[in-house]
């Protein structure tokens, strides 16, 4: 996979966009409404509605600046259009640890990743060794912890 491309599921674009339209169309409009009326009230150097107005909407502006270059690249790739035994970007891949456990996890975008709900990101160290690999394959992962070891005992793409 090229490192460069930022790679995204559907649901993760939409969850982009959301943030993008609520920051553009609701909070940014009425910070500048805040920051307009303290501006009008005089003295700025000891307004805090004007100095808290202004930071805020520096970083509003740096994170949809942020946004807008990832939707712009966002290289989408929807799991219900996937299929196969061979674990690739979007899949949901159970395994089975060393000790009997079972692990599920879905192979995500850098800006969807979510690792108490079981979405990875396709760069993270355990999605680099799951990726490529096919159903029933033995995978070695190597963690801050140590390595484990896990079996690959289901792909699916939904």
């Amino acid at each position: 996979m090229d490192t460069k491309k930022n790679y995204i599921t559907p649901e993760g674009l939409a969850k982009l966009k959301a943030e993008y339209h609520e920051l553009m169309h609701v909070e940014r409009p009425k910070l500048v409404e805040v920051v307009a009326w303290a501006a009008s009230n005089g003295d700025r150097s000891e307004n805090a509605d004007y100095q808290y107005g202004k930071r805020r909407l520096r970083e509003i502006d740096k994170r949809v600046h942020f946004l807008t270059k990832r939707i712009e690249d966002a290289e989408i790739v929807d799991p219900k259009q996937m299929k196969g035994n061979t674990v690739l970007f979007s899949a949901t891949v159970t395994l089975v640890n060393e000790e009997g456990d079972e692990l599920i996890y879905q192979i995500v975008g850098e800006d969807e990743f979510d690792p108490k709900n079981g979405k990875i990101s396709w760069k993270s160290p355990v999605a680099r060794a799951l990726l490529g690999k096919k159903l029933g394959d033995e995978v070695r992962i190597v963690k801050p912890a140590g390595e484990e070891f896990v079996t690959i005992e289901n792909i699916e793409f939904k």
